[in-house]
């Protein structure tokens, strides 16, 4: 994450239009699932000893299949958290109107909570109580832990979805060109694009990016090998 400025009209840009979490999560959970279960697919194929055209066949089908479920899913849960912070706010709206006095109480713990105290948490309380969004804001945060910023479920499936597409080709491309060995290129493209997926993912970690593709690569090679191994019982 790049470094921003203070100076108050940075600021105020910023703070009028915040990020929000972004859609990180949804690339990286995208793109892991992609490479995995398309590769879980190769693997599982392979391993049975059947043809090339077999693979392609049943890694394309679950590329589409398989990333447009999963974007599906991602919009789903996405707008069921969206509409959860919408029915908070006019949970909170109905309290504020019918028990005004007990809902400051809870302000005023709120930011007491955060550190303020005597005349200074007096005057905040009284302020904030005359804004009824910015009070809802408020309650939002520190009752339910839910930030001010809404998800947005389309963009969310389409991060999914766009992620899951690029990843899941990457085990399929030495098929695609009709590669001799394909399968073994396959290998060592998959394997690349986990440590890939974790070492991009450790920008915006704490994490060192080798530990994190690391990370990822263990993760992803098991689903893998698992899926190879489950594929060799079946070849006849």
């Amino acid at each position: 994450m790049s470094e921003h400025g203070h100076s108050q009209d940075e600021i105020d840009r910023r703070l009028a239009d915040p990020p929000g979490r972004g859609y990180l999560r949804d690339a990286v959970y995208g793109a892991i699932d992609g490479a995995v279960t398309t590769f879980a697919i190769v693997a599982g194929v392979a391993g049975a000893g059947l043809s090339p055209f077999v693979i392609v066949a049943l890694g394309l089908a679950n590329v589409l299949a398989d990333g447009f479920s999963m974007a599906a899913g991602n919009y789903s849960g996405t707008k069921a958290e969206l509409d959860q912070v919408r029915r908070l706010r006019r949970f909170e709206a109905r309290h504020i109107a019918r028990h005004p006095e007990g809902e400051r109480r809870e302000l005023r713990a709120i930011l007491k909570a955060k550190g303020l105290s005597g005349e200074t948490l007096d005057s905040a309380v009284e302020q904030i109580a005359a804004n009824q969004e910015i009070w809802i804001d408020t309650m939002l945060e520190g009752e339910y832990g839910l930030g001010s910023t809404d998800p947005h479920p389309t963009r969310a499936a389409l991060v999914t979805f766009a992620a899951f597409l690029v990843a899941g080709m990457v085990p399929l491309l030495p098929f695609l060109a009709g590669i001799a060995d394909a399968f073994t290129l396959s290998v060592w493209l998959t394997l690349a694009t986990f440590f890939g997926i974790g070492a991009i993912k450790a920008r915006w970690s704490l994490t060192a990016w080798w530990r994190s593709g690391l990370e990822t690569l263990a993760i992803g090679g098991l689903a893998a090998g698992i899926a190879y191994a489950v594929g060799t019982l079946f070849n006849a």
